[in-house]
This record gives C-alpha cells, sequence and structure tokens, in this order.
C-alpha cells in the first residue's frame, strides 16, 4: 500500500515538474535597471509611482547581487545568470594576462571581454526573437558575432523619455517589422546622485529618487498610451546599492607598500594588483596593511564570493570594509557614496519589483539571487537558458501560472518520510511474529452432558 502511494504521489509531481517546466510563449518582456538603487530606499523614501506599480504585480525586497558590486559585473549577472568569474566582466577596470588588452568602462566594446558568455538578447534571437537593448552595459558589443536586434551605444545626454519612447516602438512594431519580445533598458540614477553625495544624504538623495520615481510614473503612462499595459511583463531593478564614505575612512597603500612593489589594476573598494617582486612578501605586507581591509592571494579568495576562477582575476586583491576607501596615496575623498563592497552587505544590495499578466498580484517575498532573474526571464519567454549559476525553482512563486514548491524537495521529504514510515511497520510486525504467547489464565471447561458429541470449543 505505501509503494503505490509513493509511486502515485512520484508520478503525479513527475508531471506537474514536466508541466511547469515548459513554458508557452507569453508577453513581451521588459528589463529595467536604475542603476545604484539601493534596497532600503524603498522604506526611506516616498515613491508613489513604483510602489503603485509593485502593488499590483510582486515585490523582492532584496536581491543578493555578485561580487564585486559593480554596474558592470552586475548588468551582465543580470543577463546571463552568471557570477562574475564565470561571464569575464569582474570589475570596472581589469587587465588580461593572455592578450595584455587593458579594460575601462570608457573602452569596453572590445568583444573578446564579453565572449565568456551570451546574453538574453542574444540568444533570444535563436528562438526566432526579436531583441532590444537601451544603453545596457555590453549591448552595443558584438557578442558571438551578433548584437540584439535594436541597440543604442551609451550616451547620457539621452533622457529616460527618448530612451523609453524608442523601447517602446521596437516592442510595438511596425508593418515592416515585428515587433521585439525582450528589451532591456537603463538608467544611470539614483547611482550618479549617489556617489556625489553619499546615500545618507537624505535631501539630495530624495530629489533623485523622486526623479527615478517620475520616470516610473512615465513608464507606466507610456506603456498605457501605447497599449502595451496589461499586455507586457515589466522587471523593474538594479545592479547594486550604495554605502556611505567618508574622508575619516582613508586606507593609503603607499603607508604598507612602495609603488614600486606592483601594477595597480583596480582600486576602490576592492582593489586588484599583480605583485612585480615576491607575490607572498607582497601579500605579507598588505595584509598587515590596515585593520579596515582584508589582503587575498587569488587561490585564498572565499567560495561564497565566486571570484576565484577566471585568469583575469589579479593575484591579489583588497577587500575594503563597508565604507572605507583604499586609495595609493593622500588624503582626498574620491566619492561621497560608493559601491563594489562585499555582496553580503546589505546596504550593496538592490530590489525587484514587476507587473504583467503573468505574475501574482500584491505578492512580496523578501530575498532572492539576482542570477535567478535569468532563469526566470527565460522561463517567461520560453528560450532555453544557456548555462547559469540561477535556479528557476527559486523565482517560480512570482509567477501566477506556477507552483511555488521545489519538487525536488518536496519528493526527497515524501520519500524520506514513506521509507521511515515503512521501516517501522516492518518492524512491528517482524517484533510482533517474534513475540511469544502469553500463557493463559486457568479456566474450567463448563460442558453440556447432553452435546457429548459436539467438539470442544474454546
Amino acid at each position: 500500500m505505501l509503494l503505490q502511494i509513493l509511486l502515485g504521489f512520484l508520478c503525479g509531481m513527475t508531471a506537474l515538474a514536466a508541466e511547469n517546466g515548459t513554458a508557452q510563449q507569453g508577453p513581451p518582456l521588459l528589463l529595467v535597471s536604475f542603476d545604484g538603487f539601493r534596497a532600503d530606499y524603498l522604506r526611506r523614501f516616498p515613491m508613489p509611482n513604483l510602489k503603485l506599480l509593485y502593488s499590483q504585480g510582486v515585490l523582492v525586497e532584496q536581491l543578493t547581487n555578485v561580487f564585486i558590486t559593480k554596474t558592470f559585473p552586475n548588468h551582465y549577472s543580470l543577463v546571463t545568470g552568471l557570477y562574475a568569474e564565470s561571464h569575464g566582466i569582474l570589475a570596472s577596470n581589469m587587465y588580461d594576462p593572455t592578450s595584455h588588452k587593458h579594460f575601462h568602462v570608457t573602452n569596453d566594446t572590445d568583444p573578446m571581454w564579453w565572449n565568456e558568455a551570451r546574453p538574453l538578447w542574444i540568444t533570444a534571437l535563436d528562438s526566432g526573437y526579436k531583441t532590444a537593448a537601451m544603453m545596457w552595459p555590453g549591448s552595443d558589443v558584438v557578442i558571438g558575432n551578433r548584437t540584439a536586434t535594436h541597440f543604442f551605444p551609451y550616451n547620457p545626454s539621452v533622457t529616460f523619455q527618448q530612451r523609453l519612447g524608442n523601447v517602446t516602438n521596437w516592442i510595438l512594431g511596425n508593418e515592416k517589422e515585428q515587433g521585439v519580445m525582450f528589451a532591456a533598458l537603463y538608467w544611470e540614477e539614483p547611482d550618479r546622485s549617489g556617489h556625489i553625495f553619499g546615500p545618507d544624504n537624505d535631501t539630495a538623495m530624495g530629489k533623485a529618487l523622486k526623479e527615478v520615481d517620475d520616470n516610473i510614473g512615465l513608464l507606466m503612462s507610456e506603456l498605457k498610451r501605447t497599449g502595451l499595459w496589461g499586455r507586457i511583463n515589466v522587471l523593474i531593478t538594479s545592479d547594486h546599492g550604495m554605502a556611505q564614505c567618508s574622508a575619516e575612512r582613508l586606507i593609503r597603500l603607499d603607508d604598507c607598500l612602495h609603488p614600486d612593489n606592483y601594477t595597480l589594476v583596480d582600486l576602490t573598494p576592492v582593489a586588484a594588483l599583480i605583485p612585480l617582486k615576491d607575490a607572498e612578501a607582497v601579500f605579507s605586507l598588505l595584509n598587515k596593511c590596515h585593520p579596515h581591509m582584508t589582503a587575498y592571494l587569488k587561490k585564498a579568495i572565499p567560495d561564497r564570493l565566486h571570484y576565484r576562477n577566471n585568469e583575469r582575476i589579479q593575484p591579489i586583491i583588497l577587500i575594503a570594509d563597508e565604507g572605507w576607501t583604499i586609495v595609493q596615496r593622500g588624503d582626498k575623498l574620491p566619492r561621497l557614496g560608493d559601491h563594489g563592497y562585499d555582496n553580503s552587505l546589505p546596504s550593496m544590495h538592490p530590489f525587484l519589483a514587476a507587473m504583467g499578466p503573468s505574475f501574482h498580484r500584491g505578492y512580496r517575498i523578501s530575498s532572492l539571487q539576482s542570477v535567478d532573474i535569468y532563469p526566470l526571464m527565460c522561463h517567461m519567454l520560453s528560450v532555453p537558458p544557456q548555462p547559469n549559476n540561477g535556479t528557476f525553482n527559486h523565482a517560480r512563486c512570482l509567477l501566477a501560472a506556477e507552483t511555488c514548491w521545489d519538487v525536488p524537495l518536496v519528493v526527497g521529504l515524501v520519500v524520506g518520510v514513506l521509507l521511515v514510515l515503512t521501516t517501522i511497520t516492518v518492524l512491528f510486525r517482524l517484533f510482533g511474529h517474534r513475540r511469544p504467547s502469553s500463557p493463559r489464565p486457568f479456566q474450567r471447561l463448563q460442558v453440556d452432558d447432553d452435546d457429548d458429541d459436539d467438539p470442544l470449543l474454546e
């Protein structure tokens, strides 16, 4: 009986998993990033338009993003589902020891840097979709000899309204060209204001976030004006948060090590160094440099950071504590706000809000991994995902048509419980057969003299 129950349950769960694992082509999908939108800005500042949007959809209060918590690594993680060590965009400044090339955010269009991964705007082309990317990091690069169907090179002078207008036109399509099924849209704020004023400046950040919220209101209005509202899925998120810095919290490398001993690849708050002399000796000096900075040899970078298995990661990295700034010398603080710190810090976490016909209404969860957004988007578009570090099961709760069960976990638990019950049942039966019968108390039999021919019955 237990075996029949187990087999029936497993068959049902397998069918359910197969049904949920096969999505049908759904509505178009728009991914919007507001750079540097720290998760707790949602609690600290009034955001009426954003709150109206996620009240009709879903909210993930905090996303755990990837290390390092910089713009380029995290934007590429959002559209690939990969940790930085896997997709190869490791920082704002990089050095490749094979090609001897240098990468900077102002010199970023060499395909070599980006070809270790395929973003969604490329892989969706293989499913027959048109795609678009509006100034998303990497979107103007030829990746695997292809680009999105539509893209614009980065230009900060183009307004949000102009960017949005192009995106909605691409989604709508026209008589000559089919509309795009996936589009990505990037905006610089509140990151720019966070760097200038610091996240603790409520006045300045309040002004910046009002502009962001106005842009979200503009997005909602444009979708309604064009008839896309209710027929498109929209994800609004960010790449990282922001920490308050101070001139009182500077770490000077020259206090510990002469610059002739190393080549500096990236500086703060995660410094990347190439030692020019004995690496262990250089590391020893840096390891004792400052109580608010941790030095790592590449081989010893913690597993949880997923920041070790790529040749572009330099032999020594230095990680400043939250709010501390690494400089080579002097007393000048480069920015009042910064990011790039350990991705376990809440100040580095962004958020996710989403709405549309595929999402629950009024649903909220506390946390999610940012790499889980990629398999979620692939599922919604019925696009076979590239190998990635995310898990769709973690994000499926956001979708109205999905169960929140983690099928393998549930099956494992049920199998375990049934095995325990079966074992207990077998043991009871086994010991029950072996137990000797206890002697019956003496009882005199009453015999009826008139029924001598009847057998004696107990």
